[in-house]
């Protein structure tokens, strides 16, 4: 197949391309390191020369926190909902979407608003959409990963409150099964929430990734709710990743049903394993993890 894949250079984007060419498709990237401003292609017509010859499209931009060139709006609405309407005009039906666990009624954060935004409009288009949700995605290379990484190394693990948060975190190899089966899957029209089939809460996510890492089990540091908000405002200067918001998602925690991933894959998500916090899902192939 000849494939259209946004947001190419990203985590999930890379990772996706990597498994696709291996499988024998053509894929034509688009991101921000091959010279495309999404910012600026939100009509139809900036995306349709894209479109020559395409079978599949799928949307991987995404941002978890805002910068001074990036805003979620532009970026996760308007550029994908002009590309779906191109999608509409140039007859290629096949569109794969990946949004994210709590883009739904729920949604209150920037973050999720503007993906839902995006999934809506491509609902309700006459296509043969897939809107995907993943959880927390990790493995070698993630943006967040590497920050969580780094926090389970330090002498004392900063926790917020309690640190019951709960999440259900999902290997990168899983999302990308997921996208890979989305090509050939014959009932389209669905929106999939992608899952690992464990929950635990964010304490012992931690001291997961500390075990993974040849680390003893290390002691807590439990700061206030409001006191972690507050550093959040100074924080988000440093990173994109230290937003408020961010903070207000991982307090609120987004666990989903496992089955309805299960029974599209046919398997059973990966059980969480030390080594997979070190592969992505090229390597996670390669070593033949068990699923």
């Amino acid at each position: 197949m000849n494939i259209l894949l946004t947001g190419a250079s990203g985590f999930i984007g890379r990772n996706i391309a990597c498994q696709l060419s291996a499988a024998g498709h053509q894929v034509r990237g688009v991101s921000r390191s091959q010279g495309f401003d999404f910012c600026q292609m939100q009509g139809s017509a900036d995306w349709l020369p894209l479109l020559d010859g395409i079978d599949v499209v799928i949307n991987s931009v995404g941002i978890i926190g805002e910068a001074a060139t990036q805003r979620f709006t532009p970026l996760h609405t308007l550029a994908p909902q002009a590309l779906f309407r191109a999608c509409h005009e140039a007859g290629v039906r096949r569109v794969v979407q990946i949004s994210a666990l709590g883009a739904d009624a729920s949604a209150f954060s920037a973050y999720h608003l503007s993906k839902l935004a995006a999934d809506d409009y491509l609902r309700s288009l006459d296509l043969d959409w897939f809107v995907l949700r993943p959880s927390l995605v990790y493995g070698h290379g993630g943006t967040s990963s590497a920050l969580f990484m780094r926090m389970a190394r330090l002498p004392l693990i900063p926790l917020i409150g309690a640190g019951q948060q709960q999440l259900q975190p999902v290997h990168i190899s899983d999302v990308v099964a997921t996208v890979i089966a989305c090509l050939s899957a014959p009932q389209a029209k669905q929106t999939l929430d992608i899952v690992g089939n464990q929950r635990l809460s964010f304490a012992e996510w931690l001291q997961c990734m500390r075990r993974a890492q040849g680390l003893a089990p290390g002691r807590v540091l439990h700061i206030p709710l409001m006191l972690a908000m507050a550093g959040t405002w100074l924080g988000r200067w440093f990173s994109p990743l230290l937003q408020p918001d961010n903070l207000r998602m991982l307090q609120t925690g987004y666990l989903a049903d496992v089955q309805p991933i299960t029974q599209f894959l046919g398997r059973s998500p990966r059980a969480l394993e030390p080594q997979l916090f070190f592969l992505d899902a090229t390597t996670t192939t390669s070593a033949g993890s068990a699923t």
